[in-house]
């Protein structure tokens, strides 16, 4: 059912100062930054030749991100993504074999503007996925 890796998202305090590190540092391929208000978060993607990084930081008071951040001052793995070919048949299955859908449980547009779902981290070990719409 899961495809490729699509991403690995870290929470940061300061996107700028990431997004320096990531460029300067590493040698890095950076995006601009784009704002995700439907999601309460600012984006940077670093791009490798095969996969991304996901660098996020809050946007707004209630971005769940500024409240992983209260509990992890430092930042860290936020979640990873996994491409699915159908997030609907994906979303049925996962839920037929007791994962619990985040939200609602419908698919709302992420950063790559295609369909995003995220999945409770205590049935997957302790990790938030997030699955999208190749």
């Amino acid at each position: 059912m899961i495809g490729r890796l699509n991403h690995v998202a870290i929470a940061v305090r300061d996107l700028a100062r990431a997004a320096q590190v990531y460029r300067d540092t590493l040698g890095a391929d950076v995006s601009e930054a784009v704002p995700q208000p439907d999601h309460g978060v600012t984006t940077v993607f670093v791009v490798l030749p095969n996969t991304k990084i996901e660098l996020l930081e809050p946007l707004g008071a209630q971005s769940p991100i500024g409240k992983f951040l209260e509990r992890n001052p430092d930042g860290g793995v936020h979640h990873i993504c996994y491409e699915v070919a159908d997030i609907l048949a994906a979303r049925d299955r996962l839920v037929k074999e007791g994962a619990r859908v985040l939200g609602d449980g419908q698919p709302k547009i992420g950063a790559h503007g295609k369909p995003v779902l995220f999945l409770h981290p205590k049935d997957f070990f302790g990790t938030l996925v997030e699955i999208e719409q190749a």
